[in-house]
C-alpha cells in the first residue's frame, strides 16, 4: 500500500504537491474565506426575504444590491459551483483518514450541486427550460424553491467540510503519520514530573 508521505528533506515539486503539503493550510484558509463570503451573501439574501419581507426578486444579498446582474447571472452561480468543486478536488490529497472521508463526502455533494448549476446555465444559454417551466429550473427545484434549495446545498456541503477540517487539524496518531502538510494543531503534552 502506497503512503502519502514524501522522503524526509524532499521538497514538493509541483503546484499540486505544494497545495497539499507546504501550502495546504494557506490554501485551505483562502478557500474558507471564499466559502464564508458566499455564505454571507446567501444569509444576507435570506435575511432580506424572511426578516425584512422583501420579495425574492428584490432580495439580492449584499453584492447583488450594488451589482444586480451578479445574482441574475447563471454564469456567476455556475462559476462559483465550479470553483468549489475544483478546490475540493485539488485540496483533497492533503487530507488523510477520517478527514479525507468527510472531505470526499463534501466533494461528492458539490459534484451534484455543480450538475444542478450546469443544468441551470445550459437552460439560460439555450433558452430551452426543462420540465415546461417558464424559468431555468434544476432537478431539485421541482421539490424546493431556489433560495431554500441553495441554502440547503450550501449547508450539506459545508458541514462535511467543517468536520473534515476539524479532523484534519486534530488527526489520530496514525493519520498524523500520513500527513504531508503541517496543518495539525500541536497537541499539548503533559509535563513530566521531576523528582524533588
Amino acid at each position: 500500500m502506497a503512503t502519502l508521505t514524501k522522503p524526509v528533506g524532499q521538497r514538493p515539486s509541483g503546484l499540486l504537491d505544494r497545495l497539499n503539503s507546504t501550502n495546504h493550510r494557506a490554501a485551505l484558509n483562502a478557500f474558507m474565506v471564499v466559502v464564508l463570503a458566499h455564505w454571507a451573501e446567501h444569509l444576507a439574501q435570506a435575511y432580506q426575504i424572511w426578516a425584512m419581507g422583501w420579495p425574492v426578486k428584490k432580495a439580492k444579498g449584499v453584492l447583488g444590491l450594488a451589482y444586480p446582474w451578479l445574482v441574475t447571472s447563471e454564469w456567476m452561480h455556475y462559476g462559483y459551483a465550479l470553483v468549489m468543486i475544483i478546490a475540493l478536488f485539488l485540496l483533497r490529497r492533503g487530507f488523510t483518514g477520517r478527514s479525507r472521508t468527510w472531505w470526499t463526502i463534501a466533494l461528492a455533494i458539490q459534484f451534484w450541486h455543480h450538475i444542478e448549476h450546469l443544468l441551470l446555465l445550459t437552460q439560460a444559454q439555450t433558452g430551452h427550460n426543462l420540465f415546461g417551466k417558464p424559468v431555468p429550473t434544476s432537478v431539485l427545484q421541482l421539490v424546493a424553491p431556489r433560495v431554500e434549495l441553495h441554502l440547503f446545498y450550501n449547508t450539506i456541503v459545508f458541514i462535511p467540510m467543517v468536520i473534515a477540517m476539524y479532523l484534519h487539524l486534530r488527526p489520530s496518531p496514525a493519520e498524523a503519520e500520513l500527513m504531508t502538510c503541517s496543518c495539525r494543531v500541536p497537541h499539548s503534552r503533559p509535563h513530566a514530573l521531576t523528582p524533588a
